[in-house]
């Protein structure tokens, strides 16, 4: 008799295993759902296609594999996903790519230049280590303004009589140092005819935030600029300007 009650109860709890293991069990999703998944895998991919193609940078695959994502999503929704996935990040790395390239350039024409705020440093920074970590956009989006910035940074100098290159570039608000002078006389190549030769009333731009290099260069030109005449541009000014000085 013991054996029969024994054996009774065990049918309860192999009952209720097996309703556990029942419950579960994940069901499979519908083909429905897979393929709402797929159409919605394949407009993500053709944004980052259209983002891509608009900034005219785009792998050659890319376009091939999001076609054969939409061949596939009606029979086989995986399979379209998984391509329409590959599709949108490539197309994704395209454009990093695109605004990485374009944050370098910019980086190296910003140089070292001189004159930078605080702020303008600290982006400056921030951008360079977003450029270290292949972050394209996020660098682009550091150093478009700051570019835009410097190149607004140039102020209007008008000559009064007694003025030179030289007492100009010596003033505190243009460079402190007359040795600088060149800076003002390339900047304004098409308004100066002989660096020793300007005139009261005359409007000169002044740029703020020359580059290490353009002011090392600059002054090494005055320090070694050799003879002067009044009315005769020096052969040193024109090697000065690259020879792209147009004489009238």
């Amino acid at each position: 008799m013991k054996r029969i009650v024994s054996g009774m109860r065990l049918i309860p709890v192999v009952l209720a295993l097996g309703l556990a293991a029942g419950c579960a069990t994940t069901p499979k999703e519908p083909v429905a759902d897979k393929q709402a998944q797929a159409s919605e895998a394949i407009d993500l991919a053709k944004a980052s296609i259209k983002r891509a193609k608009d900034l005219d940078w785009i792998w050659r695959d890319t376009e091939k594999f999001l076609k054969q994502a939409e061949n596939a999503a009606a029979t086989d929704p995986d399979k379209a996903i998984k391509l329409a996935t590959k599709a949108r990040n490539q197309a994704d790395l395209a454009v990093n790519q695109y605004y990485l390239e374009k944050a370098k350039f910019m980086l190296d024409a910003i140089g070292d230049r001189k004159g930078l705020s605080q702020a303008q440093v600290d982006a400056l920074a921030a951008a360079d280590k977003a450029i270290r970590s292949a972050e394209g956009r996020k660098a682009y989006d550091l150093l478009a303004p700051l570019m835009s910035q410097l190149h607004a940074a140039t102020m209007e100098y008008q000559v009064v009589a007694g003025d030179s290159l030289w007492s100009i570039s010596g003033k505190a608000e243009t460079y402190d140092d007359p040795y600088q002078w060149p800076l003002i006389y390339k900047e304004n190549r098409d308004r100066i005819k002989d660096a020793d030769l300007i005139y009261p009333g005359q409007k000169l731009a002044v740029d703020l935030n020359p580059s290490s290099a353009d002011v090392q260069a600059a002054i090494e030109h005055a320090r070694h600029r050799g003879a002067w005449a009044l009315g005769v541009v020096e052969d040193s000014d024109r090697r000065y300007l690259g020879g792209s000085l147009e004489l009238r």
